[in-house]
């Protein structure tokens, strides 16, 4: 059953286009209405007692939720076609915009997948005696508070929370987790006359808690504080600080539902290899310090984390990709945008990227009070665009748009961004396509996009599926079809080949054992080393545990069909045994270990042991089992003894 779209042109002042919008699949359009959430308020009724609505206004959700439950309506769809299309120097043309807005709208986003915070409201305090404890006496009918204090003589005589004193020495976790160590501890002795007094004061004490609020004039506790849930730092010195954390402290008790940002698929991790570490990105990208080392691989503290996507951006193998929501629906949503807005009638579209906080109030104001977006540039709104690397900048340039614009918040986590954009400028082969776009009001905004006149891409549009690498690859075919050799890339670009030195390398092939990725490869039969460049990850392991330092790195991608199958490097005549003739090991490595050896360790002295060295395993084995004095020819085992051995000894006795 088709839904049905709300058309409503605000007082006259947005331009709605119900021809491009009766365009799009599953989809019948009112009448144009005038105004839905004032004299025309029946009509909405009307439409939502019918169900399937879908609202073209996103400033007065509210009204129209709660006229939905008033009616015992299904809570409509909403899709803002006025501040992202209707109000615009543009207008006229925003046509096919529109079609594109509401199409993705009507995309079914995946379920969230979500774990439960319970937190019992136990708040500890941080902070001078005077911040500290007014802010104790605030919270004390909402939570269950302790104060900090550095010396016990400022404890007040109110024991409506706990007062302790100590060297707060550090602390880790978050909301409903928190995790704090404390030097010099001393707790109240409750009874007794006069002033309160403390008990002995003690190392290494340990506390557990859900909330911390830290007054103290001193850094944070921890790295990018403000987005570590139940962490609150407050200047106390600043009184509208100190109430605005007072009163979210008061609302942090009770179970709280957290989606799950990242995916983790250690198996393909690419940090380490027999304690040789690799690739560390994603540790060094993290703001709030919730990815760690795990062994092998790394391990993402799911509590800690604040879904940035930084990691996910610049992870090299995909062990991590993004969940909220996958990278997949990201694809799909920019290839769906880039099909409805040609199929519409438009042409050469623009992709705006912009966050659900800072970048749609800057899209809403300029709307309101300037020029508003141009006709062909199309928002897509994410919960946070520090995730947004190359391969989505990529996907949408060969999805069919002409530039790419990255609207950053001043808030926004620029690690990755930073390093993602030079890479996908390289990739592209248009660096003037893509951008980011930093106004800090929305005449900025306006000014950055008006005036640009890209031309309609002259690609057949992809459609991009599979994993980011997938993507890429086919992305840049696509883009730079003419690539006749491998394309020069940044540093630490998650692309490219490993070049061997033939002199140094021993065919030793440690490179091959650890590579994570399966790059690096092996012949059994051959002494010989082999390459897949499409698979090669630029973690560096092989060039960190090559015991010559034959091997160096180059940042580079090949989309020849070359690049998909292992080729040989590096190779050697295999050296044949003395006695069965059978090739084993590197003809160089046995002769330089003969020329190191024979005659000269005390091992290797006479010419039968010498000839060992020219042996393969089967022969060295046996010849070592006929020889005099072979390590072979031990007496019997001793019998294992039991218990029943050492009772009947103490029986004897």
């Amino acid at each position: 059953m088709p839904k049905s779209l709300i058309l409503c042109d605000c007082s006259n002042t947005s331009n709605v286009h119900s021809d491009a919008l009766s365009t799009v699949d599953g989809i019948t359009c009112s009448k144009l209405h005038t105004g839905l959430c004032t004299h025309q308020t029946d009509a909405a009724a009307a439409a939502l007692s019918d169900g399937d609505a879908i609202i073209a206004c996103q400033q007065e959700r509210a009204l129209f939720t709660e006229l939905a439950a008033d009616l015992d309506a299904p809570e409509p769809q909403f899709v803002d076609l006025r501040d992202r299309a209707g109000w615009s120097d543009e207008a006229a043309q925003s046509g096919p915009k529109q079609a594109a807005l509401l199409a993705d709208t009507l995309r079914p986003s995946p379920p969230v997948k979500t774990f439960d915070i319970v937190s019992e409201g136990l708040c500890l305090i941080l902070g001078a005696p005077e911040a500290a404890l007014q802010a104790a006496a605030d919270l004390k009918d909402h939570l269950n508070v302790t104060v900090l204090l550095e010396t016990p003589d400022d404890a007040p005589l109110d024991r409506g929370f706990d007062v302790v004193a100590g060297t707060l020495k550090s602390a880790q976790g978050a909301l409903g987790g928190f995790t704090v160590r404390i030097d010099a501890l001393q707790q109240v002795l409750p009874s007794g006359r006069g002033a309160l007094a403390f008990g002995p004061a003690r190392d290494g004490g340990h506390t557990e808690c859900d909330v911390i609020l830290d007054l103290r004039r001193e850094p944070p506790l921890f790295p990018a504080h403000e987005k570590r849930e139940g962490y609150l730092h407050a200047d106390p010195a600043s009184a509208p600080a100190l109430r605005a954390a007072i009163l979210e402290a008061s609302h942090l008790v009770g179970t709280f539902e957290k989606p799950f940002f990242l995916a983790l698929d250690p198996t393909i991790c690419a940090h380490s290899r027999a304690q040789q570490t690799g690739c560390t990105k994603c540790l060094d990208a993290c703001p709030t310090s919730a990815i760690r080392p795990d062994g092998d691989h790394i391990d993402i503290d799911p509590n800690v984390c604040a879904g940035c996507g930084s990691c996910a951006a610049l992870c090299p193998s995909g062990a991590i990709t993004y969940d909220d929501p996958p990278t997949s629906f990201l694809f799909t949503r920019i290839a769906g945008l880039a099909d409805t807005f040609r199929a519409a009638g438009g042409t050469a579209p623009r992709l705006l990227v912009h966050d659900r906080d800072f970048g749609a109030e800057m899209i809403s104001l300029s709307a309101r009070f300037d020029r508003g977006l141009p006709a062909n540039v199309i928002p897509m709104d994410l919960e946070r665009v520090s995730g947004f690397g190359h391969a989505e900048m990529l996907a949408a340039l060969a999805s069919g748009f002409a530039t790419i614009d990255v609207l950053v918040a001043p808030t926004t986590d620029r690690s990755a961004l930073d390093t993602e954009l030079p890479l996908a400028r390289a990739l592209s082969g248009t660096p003037d396509a893509l951008r980011l776009l930093e106004p800090s009001e929305p005449v900025q905004l306006c000014d950055a996009l008006y005036g640009v006149t890209p031309k309609a891409p002259q690609i057949e549009p992809i459609l991009p599926l599979g994993t980011r690498r997938q993507v890429t690859r086919l992305a840049v075919k696509t883009l730079q079809p003419d690539l006749a050799a491998p394309l020069p890339l940044p540093q630490n670009a998650p692309y490219g080949a490993v070049l061997v030195d033939k002199d140094a390398c021993t065919l030793c092939l440690s490179c091959a054992s650890l590579c994570p990725s399966g790059a690096l490869g092996d012949n059994p039969d051959m002494p010989q080393l082999r390459f897949q460049e499409d698979a090669c990850l630029q973690c560096g392991l092989c060039a960190h545990v090559c015991p010559e330092n034959a091997i160096t790195l180059q940042p580079q991608i090949n989309t020849a069909d070359d690049a998909l199958s292992q080729k040989i490097v590096h190779e050697e005549a295999p050296y044949d045994c003395v006695e069965c003739g059978k090739p084993f090991g590197v003809k160089s490595t046995v002769e330089r270990i003969i020329e190191k050896l024979e005659g000269k360790h005390p091992m290797f002295a006479t010419s039968d042991a010498a000839r060992m060295i020219r042996m393969c395993d089967d022969c060295r084995v046996n010849a070592q089992f006929h020889q005099k004095d072979n390590p072979f020819a031990a007496g019997e085992r001793p019998r294992v003894r039991t218990t029943d051995d050492y009772l009947s000894k103490r029986r004897d006795h």
